[in-house]
């Protein structure tokens, strides 16, 4: 029996675009509380496949792609605009046209994954009295998300925000995490949500008794989720370590204003050199933001690094900073956007020269913030951002060895990219025992108090979960937090303010099958469906 189609010309494509707009909602607690985010994602892009399921033709399902995706990127990043044109000076118009076009053209992928899902399924939703077939339907919409979500994660160096596993960093999906990564969760998401819509397919069909065998194993893969939360994937390595983690507020508007980035550097060194409320409580670590010193290190006058050394040694504690860095290297020049960490007992010299022992160099940069793509220097020059053409750091760095722990930092946006990360948390001849606790240094500033702070929160959330590691965040106006290794925020700093915020530290060891095995599984697992897809299901030609 075959499907009802909607017609060409209906009211769904307003719909759907409506719907990636609710999507959106789905990827940080606010206006939506953070319980029902979960159900928020399903549902939404349950109802996306409904309709590819019962589009009349590929063409069809792939405009409802592109409709949903579209609304769902314009919205969820809708705070590029503010870095835009708030702080950046770009026209407003330009600056609505760059974030809609940057929509538009993520939005290629969904269009991908509802073509592809609509052009493999199509043969096996002729069969809805056979329950294979329909569990075949839905395991080829959530492979086809699934890997167009990975595409849209690595292709041009990739833009991973808002995949669709982002939104189960709680919920009975969240102890896969460290099993399958957040691409595993967006894959079991994706299922779910497709058998959902086959369930209610197959409720025009009355068929829906065998499209419930779908719905079952989603349910089951959530029971077996709430399982895995009883397992301990990481054990305790070494003492505790008390960290302060400080947000200085100083806002994007001055932080490179000549006039005033003494004022904001001054801001932080008085937060850093606060006394603790109780002598126990007193800093092993002080961490600070990304670039909390705007200016290359040899540029800083030397009385200013000697007021550092002296609130490291008052403090007895290291200090870890972001600090852009300037080098000379074999007769030429290079600029990193950079982490050092250093006590009272480093040189000045060392300091002056960015080489203070522990060091840190960015790697994966940020398209037109911190390089530039080739034919894009205009728009950049447009934006007329600081320091926005960085040289990478190396893949893989030394960690910062900090009593008996073992520390990675990443900066900003690098935390986006979960392959990346674990490659820090898996033990090395060369770099030596993987991380204990991973540190996130960053600026979200250019985006003022926007769903940046808390999307960005959500993923480190997701990397904590990941790889059964405490997740430290130090950012200059939030979301500055604690995060335990499953992924729960123990402590945070309300966003848009100044303070300290110094908790207990305890890293962790030991290897979750996500950080062995990366996203090999998941990839392979989704591919391989899809050719089974193709083998099994172009018994005739389909419509485009």
């Amino acid at each position: 029996m075959s499907i009802p189609t909607p017609s060409r010309h209906t009211p769904w494509h307003a719909g759907l675009a409506l719907l990636g707009a609710v999507h959106a909602l789905s990827f940080a607690p606010g206006p939506l509380p953070h319980w029902v985010l979960p159900f928020v994602q399903i549902f939404a892009l349950a109802i996306l496949a409904y309709y590819v399921f019962r589009a009349g033709t590929v063409r069809q399902a792939a405009l409802g792609g592109f409709l949903f995706g579209a609304a769902n990127f314009a919205v969820g990043l809708y705070w590029l605009y503010i870095s835009m044109h708030d702080y950046g000076g770009m026209a407003a118009p330009l600056a609505g046209a760059a974030v809609l076009l940057l929509a538009a053209g993520l939005a290629l992928f969904t269009t991908l994954a509802t073509a592809l899902a609509r052009w493999l399924a199509a043969g096996h939703l002729r069969n809805f009295s056979n329950y294979r077939w329909q569990l075949l339907a839905a395991a080829i919409w959530a492979s086809s998300w699934t890997l167009a979500e990975w595409l849209r994660g690595t292709l041009f160096t990739g833009l991973p925000w808002l995949n669709i596993g982002y939104a189960h960093v709680e919920g009975v999906l969240a102890p896969w995490a460290p099993v399958l990564g957040v691409y595993g969760l967006a894959w079991l998401a994706a299922f779910a949500s497709g058998a959902i819509a086959l369930l209610a397919c197959a409720k025009d069909t009355e068929n829906d008794a065998k499209a419930a065998v779908a719905v079952g194993l989603a349910i089951v893969s959530g029971l077996i989720g709430i399982a895995l939360g009883h397992i301990a994937w990481s054990q305790p390595l070494g003492t505790p370590m008390m960290v302060r983690l400080v947000q200085g507020n100083v806002p994007q508007s001055e932080k490179f204003d000549p006039r005033l980035i003494e004022q904001g550097i001054a801001t932080y060194m008085r937060l850093a050199a606060l006394p603790p409320k109780q002598a126990a409580d007193a800093p092993d670590l002080i961490v600070l933001p990304e670039t909390v010193m705007p200016v290359f290190q040899d540029a800083i006058p030397a009385q200013r690094w000697r007021q550092w050394l002296d609130i490291a040694q008052t403090r007895d504690a290291r200090i870890l900073m972001g600090i852009p860095l300037h080098d000379r290297v074999d007769g030429g020049e290079r600029y990193t956007n950079s982490a050092i960490a250093f006590d009272g007992g480093t040189s000045l010299d060392a300091l002056r020269a960015g080489q203070p022992g522990m060091r840190y160099d960015k790697h994966h940069l940020v398209p037109f913030g911190e390089f530039v793509p080739p034919g894009f220097r205009w728009f950049v020059d447009a934006m007329r951002i600081p320091l926005g053409d960085f040289n990478r750091g190396a893949p893989r760095q030394d960690l910062f060895r900090i009593g008996d722990q073992f520390v990675a930092p990443d900066i900003c946006y690098e935390d986006v990219f979960g392959e990346e990360i674990i490659q820090s948390v898996r033990p090395s001849p060369t770099y030596g025992p993987g991380a204990s606790v991973l540190v996130n240094l960053s600026n979200l500033g250019w985006f003022g108090d926007s769903w940046a702070l808390r999307q960005h929160l959500q993923i480190s959330r997701m990397r904590a979960l990941e790889t059964a590691r405490p997740m430290i965040r130090a950012t200059n106006t939030g979301m500055t937090a604690a995060i335990d290794p499953n992924g729960v925020v123990r402590a945070a700093l309300d966003p848009m303010v100044k303070g300290v915020l110094d908790v207990e530290v305890q890293g962790m060891q030991g290897l979750t099958p996500y950080v062995r095995w990366g996203n090999i599984p998941v990839l392979a697992w989704s591919a391989l469906l899809l050719l089974l897809g193709f083998g099994l299901g172009r018994r005739r030609p389909v419509q485009a």
